[in-house]
């Protein structure tokens, strides 16, 4: 199954509107960033958590899809999402990286790292993701 920037933004206008912009798109491993701007920002400038959640909920949610088996995409639902945040994400944007960890007939298990622009580890989010077909 394959996918394009174009493909997400017309199915989850969301990732759009929070600028969430796609590098590698596979069933391994999904690539996205958000660019670090003053409307993305929290006191001390660092990026809200709300749109680091985002990016991570955006890459999952793309990643379960492109797990999703052969057939039209199915549509992605987090079931649960626990997040550690690690370090505050400062500089020029967030880069989220997306790995299943177990992929199952109806759901996926997976993980999300978002790292700043030093490669440092900012925050690790696991979820649990229900594919419904459409």
């Amino acid at each position: 199954m394959s996918i394009t920037a174009a493909d997400i933004y017309a199915l989850a206008p969301y990732a759009k509107t929070l600028g969430v912009h796609f590098g590698r798109l596979d069933a391994g491993l999904v690539e996205a960033r958000v660019d670090c701007a003053a409307g993305l920002s929290t006191a001390g400038g660092a990026m809200h958590g709300g749109a680091l959640m985002g990016l991570a909920d955006v890459a999952g949610a793309v990643c379960a899809a492109l797990n999703g088996g052969e057939g039209p995409i199915p549509v992605p639902a987090t079931m649960e999402s626990s997040t550690h945040f690690l370090r505050p994400v400062q500089g020029a944007a967030a880069f989220a990286a997306s790995r299943p960890l177990y992929v199952g007939r109806s759901t996926v298990a997976l993980e999300v790292n978002i790292h700043d622009d030093q490669e440092r580890l900012c925050v690790r989010v696991t979820q649990r993701v229900a594919l419904k077909r459409p």
